[in-house]
């Protein structure tokens, strides 16, 4: 093949993994939510095989689907967005990051507020909107930083962008990711710039993420070092600390990314083209908006064809996911751990159904196979069971 598309539907799970309960997930399934919802149109993905997905029963099935399909079962202990990245691009994670469910220990915080000069705000579990409600006033009026995390394995700082300039921001962001090493070592360290005044607080585009470096080769740093294009659209450079990419492009928005997407398939390049759509996390999964979550989908669904019509013979897209964030899950405002669905599409992909494969991994391995690189991945290739 020529040129892969990977594209990951940010927490587009189908549906709960047989150890959810042991994550605090049960019966969570984001597919199945977003389904509910008036707003709820894919006709495209539908058509391509989503409902024939395993465990996918309650939408209608597919006669004539046109793509390949199979639902991906997570072997990394987690469900947050590095770990499932990771091993989307071939790296199994069997220890879970650190997690700080009472909030960091002063061994972080102490020499965090020396090298920044600031105190902080906070310092526990906390959704995103929220802490800046709470605190954002206190934080205007003495600067002290707001610090929090989640279920996730993060250590996030919320700052007034009149108060603590972005770039500033990132700075700090550096400075507790060069302590958050080792046991401390957490998947993510993010940048959470906001605007506003009192009681309309609102959080801006200019969040960044300051990742954990890959412990070993992914398949981007495979497609790199062959000599191929390893464009990383969104997050995805981030997430691998830039670690393998040729070319990156940062989104501000679904709609944005899927703009870049359709000019990079414009292109004439080879080699791998890895996006992340984020919203669907961020905006509608973690603040449980349903009928959000719905109509982003439809517009992804909707601009779906349009790519489809600028790949050539030997180009193929890979839609899946990195975890779950079921909108209808009241019991938390966390990623939920599911299954993730592979639809792949192009016009060397044969209609099939793979069934439950047992990694994220085998994306790794396939796209590798397809690109003719070397990559040393736990996942198996289905390369061969999908092309024609």
């Amino acid at each position: 093949m020529k040129r892969v598309f990977l594209i990951v539907l940010d927490s587009f799970g189908v549906g709960a993994m047989q150890d959810s309960k042991s994550f605090g997930d049960v019966g969570v399934n984001t597919l199945k939510s977003c389904s509910t919802s008036p707003f709820f149109s894919m006709p495209n993905l539908l058509k391509a095989g989503l409902s024939n997905i395993d465990g996918v029963d309650f939408l209608k099935k597919e006669e004539n689907q046109t793509g390949a399909i199979a639902r991906l079962q997570e072997q990394s202990m987690g469900k947050d967005t590095t770990i499932g990245h990771w091993e989307i691009a071939g790296i199994i994670s069997p220890k879970a990051l650190p997690t700080y469910p009472n909030g960091f220990p002063d061994e972080i915080i102490e020499p965090f507020c020396k090298a920044t000069g600031r105190g902080i705000l906070a310092n526990a579990p906390w959704s995103g909107t929220e802490v800046i409600e709470k605190f954002g006033d206190e934080h205007v009026k003495t600067g002290k930083l707001i610090v929090y995390t989640s279920a996730d394995s993060v250590f996030q700082i919320a700052a007034h962008e009149d108060i603590v300039p972005p770039e500033t921001l990132y700075e700090y962001c550096k400075i507790a990711r060069n302590l958050l090493q080792g046991k401390h070592g957490v998947g993510r360290v993010i940048a959470r710039p906001f605007i506003g005044t009192s009681g309309n607080y609102k959080r801006t585009s200019n969040r960044h993420d300051f990742s954990l470096e890959p412990p070993k080769k992914t398949l981007l740093d495979a497609v790199k070092e062959k000599g191929l294009a390893s464009i990383s659209v969104g997050k995805i450079y981030d997430i691998f600390a830039g670690i393998g990419t040729t070319e990156h492009v940062y989104n501000k928005s679904n709609e944005d990314g899927l703009n870049h997407t359709l000019n990079y398939a414009k292109k004439d390049f080879n080699g791998l083209c890895f996006v992340n759509l984020v919203d669907f996390d961020m905006l509608y999964g973690h603040r449980r908006d349903i009928d959000g979550y719905a109509k982003a989908l439809n517009v992804f669904d909707t601009w779906l064809p349009t790519f489809m019509e600028q790949l050539g013979d030997d180009d193929v897209v890979m839609i899946t996911a990195d975890h779950g964030c079921d909108p209808a899950y009241t019991k938390t405002t966390d990623h939920t751990r599911e299954y993730v669905p592979m639809i792949a599409l192009g016009k060397k992909i044969k209609p099939c159904n793979l069934g439950t494969r047992s990694s994220f991994a085998d994306i790794a391995a396939t796209v590798a196979e397809m690109l003719n690189v070397d990559l040393d991945t736990e996942g198996k290739s289905f390369a061969k069971e999908i092309l024609k």
